[in-house]
């Protein structure tokens, strides 16, 4: 018997490989980075907006506006062989992540008596043909993305990629609710 050793050996040593491998999570799919970084820059683009809100007075919410916005993702859904249903949801989450961003800045600035002291551009010559912009690539992007929506990974890739993206805790606070719909968990 002086092969038993070895083949114990070589038998230990092929289960704690096997083991070893499935503990290490897989590889996020490399959509992911550039999809949040989109989504980010866009949120970014909020403190343009409420800039604009706030000399202008006029408020966050902009029903008429975002209705257009959603009608016009699900026309380029079609187009681009995504389901509608889904992407009206994931454009509506980065409406509503974006308006966090303005209550949040908006508050800072009504408690300060005053809004930063920069350049403020056009709402809507500058800022929104840059959020339709945005939109076509954020489109783009979560295509790409899609195939890994229901992977059981997802959120983790989730948390994981969106970390030290943001520059303050309302930007990640915004960021998590922007990302809310990206994956899909088991039994939903």
């Amino acid at each position: 018997m002086p092969h038993f050793p070895n083949l114990l050996t070589c038998t230990l040593f092929i289960l704690s490989a096997t083991c070893v491998q499935a503990a290490t999570p897989p590889v996020p799919p490399q959509s992911l980075k550039p999809l949040l970084m989109t989504l980010n820059e866009r949120l970014n683009i909020g403190d343009l907006v409420a800039l604009t809100k706030w000399d202008s007075g006029k408020p966050i919410q902009d029903s008429p506006r975002e209705a257009q916005v959603i009608a016009n993702a699900r026309a380029l859904a079609a187009e681009r062989k995504l389901d509608p249903d889904e992407v009206a949801p994931l454009l509506a989450a980065q409406m509503e992540a974006n308006k966090l961003v303005q209550y949040g800045l908006l508050a800072q600035w009504q408690a300060a008596g005053k809004a930063p002291d920069t350049p403020r551009p056009d709402l809507g010559k500058q800022i929104r043909p840059r959020l339709d912009e945005l939109q076509n690539r954020l489109l783009q992007q979560y295509a790409d993305f899609a195939p890994y929506r229901h992977d059981p990974n997802c959120s983790a890739w989730l948390a994981e990629a969106r970390n030290g993206l943001t520059r303050d805790a309302l930007h990640e606070l915004a960021l998590v609710r922007a990302t809310g719909e990206l994956c899909v968990r088991a039994g939903l």
